[in-house]
């Protein structure tokens, strides 16, 4: 179905390459955005930045601007959970890279892929950061009663983003 208001954006579609998440195709997405003239899409693919490259090329190709982002978790003591970045430069998007490297491979196998504070504070430059919804890492900090951190972690996070 159409979008009928012309200035809605999406800024937080999942391509095939968030896995168990999404499963909109990229050349699907550029031919509706071509369409119906959208004038820009953001894409948040979880823990993981495969479709960047492509998602950019499509999109642009037929006039929609593309955003790009992705979903981290981040951890915090015993606590793992979403938050949502984007770049708004090319060292935004270096800085995205690090971070979802990273959270592979600072972790074990098993493990579910994860940054923590510093790596997030870190490689904070031209970025922008989304606490999102109570299933995210800063819901979960709520839930599990740790109001004193959830409130020293976002007081940390403003003073390094702006």
């Amino acid at each position: 179905m159409p979008v009928s208001d012309k200035s809605f954006n999406n800024i937080k579609i999942h391509t095939q390459y968030s896995i168990c998440e999404g499963a909109i195709k990229i050349d699907d997405l550029a031919e509706y955005c071509k369409l119906h003239k959208v004038k820009s899409v953001g894409l948040t693919d979880s823990y993981n930045l495969c479709g960047a490259l492509e998602f950019s090329e499509k999109l642009s190709k037929v006039g929609t601007q593309p955003i790009i982002g992705t979903q981290i978790n981040l951890r915090y003591q015993n606590i793992i959970g979403k938050v949502t970045l984007y770049a708004t430069s090319e060292l935004g998007f270096k800085n995205l890279t690090k971070l979802s490297s990273s959270s592979y491979l600072k972790n074990n196998v098993t493990d579910v892929p994860s940054c923590d504070l510093n790596d997030l504070i870190s490689h904070n430059k031209d970025l922008i950061l989304l606490t999102g919804n109570y299933y995210n890492f800063f819901g979960k900090l709520f839930y599990a009663n740790k109001i004193k951190d959830f409130e020293k972690i976002i007081k940390s996070l403003t003073t390094h983003f702006k």
